[in-house]
Formats: structure tokens, C-alpha cells, sequence
């Protein structure tokens, strides 16, 4: 199920690039024989759900992986790329963060999104506002605006990839990812806000309800390798993806969100900090299709390190799907030492 911890150091650095010259890691080794042992255990306590768990050294790019050479649904962690791209456009000047977007009926996308619930009430914002919720609110009808303004999800899938970031893809805008997962036709006005959005989905007979989420799973399509993630995170922590503005704003975005604090967040010691995006899709006839949660630790003594954990087609409940995680998260200090 994983990859032997050396291979996978040498494989994520040269997808990250050289690292600075002169620059050694200062941390210990993370502790394979722990992270082999207890995350195994994590994974088939988690069965029959999959689980893809990475963690890098952010000081020299060390790397241990589960089931790391997997694509997994990335539900809303793609915001946390969207936010960066959006900012990449603010740094070459084709972007202003006080610009000022008018939302239409077109614009709307399905729950979860306050931005949706307050239309037509409130059809105006900045793009600043725009990426506040987008990445802290996780709204979706603010980062699908966001996305048509800079060209749309092939648009940021190729930014990526012009930064050196693979195995993110990037396809479908939320509107359309989210009724595709539960076989419904494209969305409507009328669907606005989760109670009508449900009603909606559980219109659709139970069997072309699981038969699309079958194939939601097995979709490339708006998926992330732990490679990616890491790659991602790794340049983002350095500094090497947006201009230091630009990152510090979107750190402090992703260090003030208000969803899966209960997640990786709940695993560590209290002197710890994590900024970090999570994502989920809503459950279905008894079943999750992706529960994650990607972002960057900081120790109390300064060490760093990027975490990715993805929970795929689980029939566990929420409460269940937390413990997974923050479990996951007290094995990693307990690696990194």
C-alpha cells in the first residue's frame, strides 16, 4: 500500500525541484517504522473506505507516503489552488483584489454557499470578498466566479502545471461537479441552498444515485495525487508560487477557515498551528464519497511539514471520519519526533 521512504524523498524532490543551495534539513528523520505501523493500522481500521496519507519534511523535502501514487476526489481542497492562481493574476496585474463582481442568476451554484443564499439580496462584491469565502467559507458560487474571471478550471489546471504542479487536475466548475456526483441534471435557480439542493438529489432514484457516485470515484476529472498536494503546499510554504503578499494572504485565509477544524486540526498538540483547506462531499445513502483535509504544521519549535489526508467512499459517520483524522495527525507528530 505505500512506497518505501527513501524512493518516494528522492521522487517528491524531483517533482519539487532543488532545494536551496547550501540548505539541510534541520528536523530528525520522520520515524518510517511508526508511520508504516499505526498508519496501516489507521487504514484498515478505516476499511472499506481507501485513504491516501502523505507527509513532507519542509526543510529538506523528506517524504513518507500511503497509498501515495493514487488520484483521489479532491472535493473543495481545490479552492486552496483556485485561491493561488487567482492571486497569480493579481501579481502580473491582470487582477485587483477591489475589483468589483456582480453576481447574476447564472452565476449561482449549489450549497454549500452563503454567497448563493443571499442572492439576489446581495448581488455585489470584490474579489477580495470573493476569495475570502472561497477559501475561509469554502463557498461555492464565490469560487466558481473566481474561476470563470480567470478563465475557467482548464485555465488553472495549466497554471499549475506552469508552476511545476502535476497530478492536480482541475475540470468541472462546482455547479456542475456537484449534481454530477449524484446523477441529477444541471443545476437550477431552484436548487438553490442545500434544504432545496437535497430535496432535489433525493428526487433521483437510489439506483442512478449510486451509480453515478460509482463513477465519480472512479473520475479522474477534479482529482489530487499526494505528490501533487505536496508539491503544491511545499511551493507554497517556500514562497516560490505567488509573491510574498500573495502568500501570506492566502496562508492567513487557509489559517482562518471555519470548516475541518475537527479533522487533522483536532490531532494536534496544543502548541501546534495548521493552515490548511478541507474538503467534503455530503453523504448518501449511507455512504461518503471523499472526506479531506490538506494544509502545512507548524511545530512549536518551528518545524514544518506538508500533510495531506484523503478518505474515500467511507460508510463511517462524521463523527467516525474525524476520529480518523486526528488520529492520523497524532501519528504524524508523534513521527516527526
Amino acid at each position: 500500500m505505500h512506497r518505501a521512504l527513501a524512493l518516494i524523498a528522492v521522487l517528491t524532490l524531483a517533482a519539487c525541484g532543488p532545494a536551496s543551495p547550501g540548505v539541510q534539513p534541520m528536523s530528525p528523520p520522520l520515524d518510517a517504522a511508526i508511520l508504516d505501523q499505526e498508519i496501516g493500522e489507521i487504514a484498515a481500521r478505516a476499511q472499506p473506505a481507501s485513504m491516501e496519507i502523505a507527509v513532507q519534511n519542509l526543510d529538506g523535502g523528506e517524504m513518507w507516503a500511503w497509498n501515495g501514487d493514487k488520484a483521489f476526489p479532491m472535493q473543495s481542497v481545490f479552492k486552496a489552488p483556485l485561491a493561488a492562481a487567482v492571486l497569480s493574476e493579481v501579481d502580473h496585474g491582470r487582477l485587483s483584489l477591489d475589483e468589483t463582481i456582480t453576481i447574476g442568476e447564472p452565476d449561482i451554484s449549489p450549497a454549500h454557499s452563503p454567497v448563493a443564499d443571499a442572492w439576489p439580496r446581495v448581488t455585489t462584491y470584490t474579489v477580495r470578498d470573493l476569495l475570502e469565502r472561497t477559501v475561509s467559507d469554502s463557498d461555492n458560487t464565490a469560487a466558481d466566479v473566481l474561476m470563470r474571471r480567470i478563465g475557467g478550471p482548464g485555465a488553472v489546471t495549466a497554471w499549475l502545471r506552469g508552476q511545476g504542479v502535476k497530478d492536480i487536475r482541475i475540470d468541472r466548475y462546482e455547479r456542475e461537479l456537484q449534481p454530477n456526483l449524484y446523477g441529477m441534471a444541471s443545476f437550477r435557480i431552484a436548487w438553490k441552498g442545500w434544504p432545496a439542493f437535497e430535496a432535489a438529489r433525493n428526487a433521483v432514484p437510489e439506483p442512478v444515485r449510486r451509480a453515478a457516485t460509482a463513477r465519480y470515484l472512479a473520475d479522474p476529472r477534479d482529482t489530487m495525487t499526494a505528490s501533487g498536494g505536496l508539491t503544491f503546499l511545499r511551493r507554497l510554504s517556500l514562497g516560490q508560487l505567488i509573491s510574498p503578499p500573495s502568500t501570506a494572504l492566502l496562508l492567513k485565509l487557509m489559517g482562518d477557515t471555519r470548516y475541518g477544524t475537527s479533522r487533522l486540526a483536532a490531532g494536534l498538540p496544543p502548541d501546534a498551528r495548521l493552515v490548511h483547506k478541507s474538503g467534503a462531499s455530503a453523504t448518501d445513502l449511507g455512504l461518503t464519497p471523499a472526506v479531506n483535509d490538506i494544509g502545512i504544521v507548524t511545530l512549536k519549535d518551528g518545524r514544518k511539514y506538508a500533510v495531506i489526508v484523503f478518505l474515500s467512499a467511507t460508510p463511517r459517520d462524521e463523527r467516525a471520519q474525524q476520529d480518523i483524522f486526528a488520529d492520523v495527525m497524532r501519528v504524524i507528530v508523534k513521527a516527526a519526533g
